[in-house]
């Protein structure tokens, strides 16, 4: 697919899916969780919420057979594509030689984990991922908890965990609290089984994550200690918060009473109903911790 080529222009299916597999001489890898996507549809969706745009610096993770990488070079975007499979990234630099040669692809071979992501190229810049669901978490913690930040997250994740991420509270996870003190977060669209090569055991959904300004954070100290009470409270989640704060942190019933009235916060709520602004309240009214537990 040259960058002249847009998506509309594409077919895209599961047939031509396998039948650049067996061309290339590959086959989809299950021990790598790979699942082809053979939408045409959901390729165009994924490239409105990516907002490419000439110059502009994109981070693609598991780029597979190269059709979101096409659409995102046609657009005149600079693109950092990271691909563990070595035979995908054979076919990459194949299929995009012009591209790489100019400067404009870059194809770096290996498991994005391994990766220093946010300085992979530099700011501003976009994410498009297409995400396992072993590794979801540990990415969104490489990609939104240290600096320079994206500016702009598109990620292929599980309709679980996409819907997790922004949900309100009520519905929170320690991961949630974590993905929305960074960013905004909203689910795009849902993407069904079928728009995979081959078919996933599960749905899943466009997240689009866009993170908050720089200075719109606590300090590095602040943050540790936010990140410490919010864990403790998620360790026991469906258990009232004055109970779970003084079990899992060494500081006295009372001192954790006094802090959830001091902020408004009922003794008797979920940590799951916590919002985000609530727990860095709570974080600041609770003052120093003791080290341990």
């Amino acid at each position: 697919m040259t960058p002249e080529r847009r998506a509309g222009d594409l077919r895209l299916d599961p047939q031509h899916v396998r039948r650049m597999l067996r061309e290339a001489g590959l086959r989809a890898r299950h021990n790598l969780s790979q699942n082809f996507l053979s939408d045409v549809d959901v390729l165009e969706g994924i490239l409105r919420e990516a907002d490419p745009a000439p110059g502009r610096g994109v981070l693609e993770i598991g780029p597979g057979l190269g059709f979101l990488t096409g659409g995102l070079l046609a657009t005149g975007a600079r693109v950092t594509a990271v691909e563990l499979d070595r035979g995908l990234v054979a076919l990459l630099r194949e299929t995009f030689a012009a591209e790489v040669e100019a400067g404009l692809l870059r194809v770096v071979e290996g498991d994005a984990l391994d990766q220093d992501l946010v300085h992979l190229l530099p700011p501003p810049y976009h994410v498009v991922a297409n995400l396992p669901y072993h590794i979801t978490s540990p990415i969104l913690h490489r990609l939104l908890g240290e600096a320079p930040r994206a500016a702009r997250l598109v990620l292929m994740v599980q309709r679980e965990v996409a819907e997790r991420v922004a949900a309100a509270p009520g519905a929170l996870s320690y991961l949630s609290v974590f993905v929305q003190y960074h960013a905004r977060a909203r689910v795009a669209f849902r993407v069904p089984r079928e728009a995979f090569e081959p078919a996933p055991k599960v749905e899943s959904a466009v997240l689009v994550l866009e993170p908050y300004p720089v200075d719109d954070r606590l300090d590095p100290a602040a943050e540790d200690h936010l990140w410490r009470i919010v864990q403790a409270g998620f360790r026991e989640r469906r258990k009232m918060l004055h109970n779970v704060l003084a079990r899992q942190l060494p500081v006295p019933a009372e001192r954790v009473d006094e802090a959830l009235a001091a902020v408004g916060i009922a003794r008797d709520r979920r940590p799951q109903t916590v919002a985000v602004g609530e727990w860095i309240a709570l974080a600041e009214a609770l003052g120093p911790i003791p080290a341990g537990r």
